[in-house]
Parts: C-alpha cells; sequence; structure tokens
C-alpha cells in the first residue's frame, strides 16, 4: 500500500515518535482520518483507510495507523461515531467519573472527539469500562478506544484558549473533581433539591427530564425542610454524572423550579410501592400502597405505570425551559377544554381575563352550539398546567367549571363569512398579558383563587373608599381592604367568598381608575 506523502516507512523497530507526529499534524488541520469511507471497523479496531491520492495533492495527510498495536494504552482517548451536535461538555463527562480530564478536542465535521485523562491508569479505567458498558452520547452508542496519541496538542485554530465552550467544560470538571474530593465520588444515586417551586413538580415531570439523559431506574419523591425532593437511581456511575452536569443549575419553568443536584449517600434505593411518590421502574408490578387501587389492579391484572400529568407533557414543558428536547418529540398540546360555563355570564373577554391570570391566553372560542363549553389557547404549554390545577372545579358565575386539556392543538380562527356572533376572539397581541417578558416577576406571585385580591397601579389620587365602591358597584361585598403601607400603589381588598373574588377579578382586571391608570387585580396569598 502507497504511503502518504513524506511518512517514513513504519516497521516494527521505527520510533513512534514519526507516528504520533504525523496523527498530531492531523489534529491541527482539524481533519482526523482515523476513519475514513473507506475504512473498515472491526471488533473496536480501526483498519487502515485506503489513500487519496487527490488529498495528498492538497497537502491534506493521511493518518497511518499503526495496526501492529492498535490498544496500545494512552492517557488519550479517541471517541468515535459521536452525533454532530454533541458539546464538549458531554465528552468531557464520559471521563470525569475515571479520573481528571485535562483536555478535550470535538472534531465534529468528522464525528471523532479526543479526550486526554491525567494519567494512564484513568484511561485505562475508562477504556476498560466502557468495553463491557457501551457508552451513548444523546442516544447513539459511540465507541471508545486508546488513541496513538500520548498527549494532545492543539494549534492556534483548535486552541482550547479559542475555544469557551471546551474551555469551560475543564473548568467545571475540575470543579467537580475538587467538590468530590470532599464529598466523595460519584454515586448512582442522586439527590435533587427543586429550589423556587412556583409551579407543581410530579414525580413523572423528573422522570421526563432525567430520562433524556439516560435510563432511569428508580425515583423517590419526597418533602424535606418544606422543599420538593427527590432521590434518582441510573444503572452506572457515567449516566449519573452525566445528569448532574447536564441538568444541575437548570430551570424546569421559566424563572423557577430550579434543580440542584448532588450525590446521594445512598448507592441503592429500597422502593416498595409503586405510585405518584415513589417508583421502581425495573418492577412494576409492586402494590401501590392503596389497598383499593391495588385490589382493582389485580383484578384487571395490570401493573401500576403511574399517572400522565394532567395538561402537560413534562419533556416539552420542562425540558424546553432547560433547552432540552427530545427529538420528533410532537409540539405539546396549548389548548384547555372549559366546560360547565354560565351560558348567561361567560364571554371570550371573561375568560381571557380569568385565565390571563395563570398565563398569556392566545385565542379564546365559545362553541357555537354548545355555549356552555369554551376552548382557551394558551401561550405556553405549562400554562395550561397552571390553569388546570388552579382553575378546575372551582365555583364560577353559580357554576363549577372544568379544565381539561382539549385534543385540538390550536384555536382556529372563523372563516370569513362564517358564522360566529363574536364567539372567537384571538389576544395574540393584547397589551395586557401578564408573562410576555421572559423571566417576568409575575411567575412568582402565581397564587389559587382566594377570597382577597391583590391590586396594583393605583395612582395617589384614587382613595379607600373609591375602590371599594368600584368593587361594591361590580357585585361584591367587601369585608376588608388594606394599603400596603410602604407602597400606596398596592392594596389587599378581602370579598366575601372565593366565587365572588374570581367575579370581581374579571370584571375588575385593567378596570380605568385615572385618565392614565388602569388598576390590576390578581389572587393573593395572603389575608386581612
Amino acid at each position: 500500500m502507497k504511503r502518504p506523502f513524506n511518512n517514513p516507512p513504519a516497521t516494527s523497530s521505527s520510533p513512534v515518535y514519526y507516528q504520533q507526529e504525523e496523527e498530531m499534524h492531523e489534529l491541527q488541520r482539524g481533519s482526523d482520518e482515523l476513519l475514513s469511507q473507506t475504512g473498515a471497523v472491526s471488533n473496536g479496531s480501526v483498519m487502515s483507510p485506503a489513500p487519496n491520492h487527490a488529498d495528498n495533492n492538497n497537502d491534506a495527510k493521511k493518518v497511518k495507523l499503526d495496526t501492529k498495536n492498535p490498544g496500545a494504552p494512552s492517557r488519550v482517548i479517541h471517541i468515535r461515531n459521536i452525533p454532530n451536535e454533541v458539546t464538549e461538555a458531554e465528552i468531557v463527562h464520559l471521563g470525569i467519573p475515571f479520573g481528571k480530564v485535562t483536555n478535550v478536542l470535538v472534531l465534529k465535521g468528522k464525528n471523532q472527539a479526543f479526550l486526554e485523562m491525567s494519567d494512564e491508569v484513568c484511561a485505562t479505567t475508562m477504556v476498560n469500562y466502557f468495553t463491557n458498558c457501551t457508552a451513548q452520547l444523546r442516544g447513539r452508542a459511540v465507541y471508545v478506544q486508546f488513541s496513538n496519541h500520548k498527549e494532545l496538542k492543539t494549534d492556534q485554530t483548535h486552541s482550547n484558549a479559542q475555544n469557551p465552550s471546551a474551555q469551560a467544560a475543564l473548568q467545571a470538571a475540575q470543579a467537580l473533581v475538587n467538590q468530590t474530593d470532599t464529598q466523595g465520588g460519584p454515586n448512582t444515586v442522586l439527590r435533587v433539591i427543586v429550589e423556587h417551586m412556583i409551579y407543581p413538580v410530579t414525580l413523572d415531570v423528573l422522570y421526563q427530564i432525567f430520562s433524556r439523559v439516560g435510563k432511569v431506574l428508580k425515583i423517590v419523591t419526597f418533602t424535606k425542610n418544606n422543599t420538593f425532593q427527590a432521590l434518582i437511581q441510573y444503572p452506572d456511575v457515567v449516566t449519573a454524572q452525566a445528569a448532574k452536569m447536564t441538568l444541575d443549575g437548570q430551570n424546569i419553568y421559566n424563572a423557577c423550579c430550579t434543580l440542584r443536584i448532588e450525590y446521594s449517600k445512598l448507592s441503592n434505593l429500597n422502593v416498595k410501592y409503586n405510585n405518584d411518590k415513589s417508583r421502581d421502574y425495573t418492577n412494576p408490578n409492586l402494590p401501590t400502597g392503596d389497598p383499593a387501587l391495588d385490589s382493582a389492579l389485580a383484578i384487571g391484572g395490570m401493573p401500576f405505570t403511574g399517572m400522565p400529568l394532567a395538561g402537560v407533557t413534562p419533556t416539552a414543558a420542562a425540558l424546553g425551559a432547560a433547552g432540552i428536547r427530545l427529538p420528533g418529540q410532537p409540539s405539546p398540546n396549548c389548548v384547555l377544554l372549559v366546560s360547565n360555563l354560565n351560558e348567561e355570564m361567560v364571554t371570550p373577554d371573561a375568560l381571557f381575563t380569568l385565565f390571563g391570570v395563570y398565563g398569556d391566553v392566545q385565542r379564546v372560542k365559545i362553541l357555537f352550539n354548545k355555549k356552555d363549553n369554551a376552548l382557551v389557547q394558551m401561550s405556553e404549554p405549562h400554562q395550561t398546567q397552571l390553569a388546570i390545577s388552579h382553575l378546575d372545579k372551582m365555583k364560577t358565575w353559580g357554576k363549577q367549571i372544568r379544565v381539561t386539556l382539549s385534543k385540538h392543538q390550536t384555536v382556529q380562527l372563523p372563516k370569513e363569512g362564517q358564522p360566529d356572533a363574536g364567539l372567537t376572539k384571538d389576544y395574540s397581541n393584547s397589551p395586557l398579558h401578564r408573562f410576555k417578558k421572559p423571566g417576568s416577576k409575575n411567575y412568582q406571585n402565581i397564587y389559587p383563587p382566594s377570597a382577597t385580591l391583590h391590586l396594583s397601579n393605583i395612582p395617589p389620587t384614587v382613595d379607600e373608599e373609591q375602590i371599594k365602591d368600584a368593587f361594591t358597584q361590580a357585585g361584591a361585598i367587601v369585608k376588608a381592604f388594606k394599603f400596603f403601607p410602604k407602597d400606596r400603589k398596592m392594596a389587599l381588598i378581602q370579598l366575601g367568598s372565593v366565587e365572588e373574588a374570581i367575579a370581581a377579578l374579571i370584571k375588575m382586571h385593567n378596570f380605568q381608575l385615572s385618565d392614565s391608570s388602569h388598576l390590576r387585580v390578581s389572587f393573593s396569598k395572603s389575608t386581612i
């Protein structure tokens, strides 16, 4: 076989230096040819690629592997078949459980990467581990073997000083090593704390999020010190490490529900029940702990598989905020079906105002032939979950309304000339949306309907009696009123009942108090 241009013939007595230098040149060019279209792979060993004279003429040297000793230990590891979109951080986290990572190089165009460990012992441990357990990146099997490089050197083009993402990945890896030096080594069980939990987070939400990284074996959820926590077990430390590195510090929802992840002191979770608090995905036949439900499942011969999260697809709602999305995942539904409405009272504007407390309403349609039913389209899937959890079975206009997820993906506007009688309305450009700014503070002030309302944007010319009179004229019975001591633009008003407060919010939100001021109304967690 003809050798690449200027490459001395390799013999058993030839210095390895030449081969290393030739490979290193290829690294610096960013065109590694360890695997080509004409190359072959056998049992993890790469066969020599056929020469390409056109490439020689372009001075793009080919790499010639020393096939006599393809598996010689080295602290540099070669990773093949990586997905195009893989980041340096994802390559680095493959190596973290085995020791200190000192350098990384990703050749995305070639679907290859190189990882440099601190010593050959760490690298050997990693290669041996992945010989028996296939490594995966983004659901794709990747192949891990020793590189012929004894160290990873890059030119200015591929220097990590010029690559912020690689630099950040290495710094994070070092920080993690320093942390585990004091806390103990990586573990298969993670302890997850959800901070600033404005919206409900369930076991199913956590399963969908953490399954994105790898196979989840068990989950146990609990509340400690008034914070929602969970223990999540993976089959191996590599996957657990990947989850910790990928998800720690991420927000499940916009500006809240922050994941804080650390290693648990437990090495295995003992799950006794499969229910909404705990789940063993390796043993679907565990009892639920509810005798009635267990009897029903036993009669039907069905294992407990968990309750689907109403109104939201966790992979879309929860992972979307964290910048993670499953390939091919269908768009989550943002449309709600609201039923058992009071036909005499309901209007699109009224539903826009009420549901607007929990998200930005885009469209409302009251059904033409069934006017006690309506479709409400929110802007985000997690907003549908908020509306369902806070408004379903809430008494409104004398009737207990039902709020569920609709089978429709969007609310269609009526075609021109189609009879509608003003029952369909588009609010996509409404200035009254509460959450249109990313990270809006309004997300931190969402509460279920209550008899006490929070008022804001009150002009200094308006006093307590004027506000109370306005609410009285709207049909409410005012029980108490109180301005905020340090900010007279805000106040609390307590009404006779929750139902009364719902009706008052619908009527009084955006009520004009002066030429330039409109009242803002929301539900309060406080009482007077």
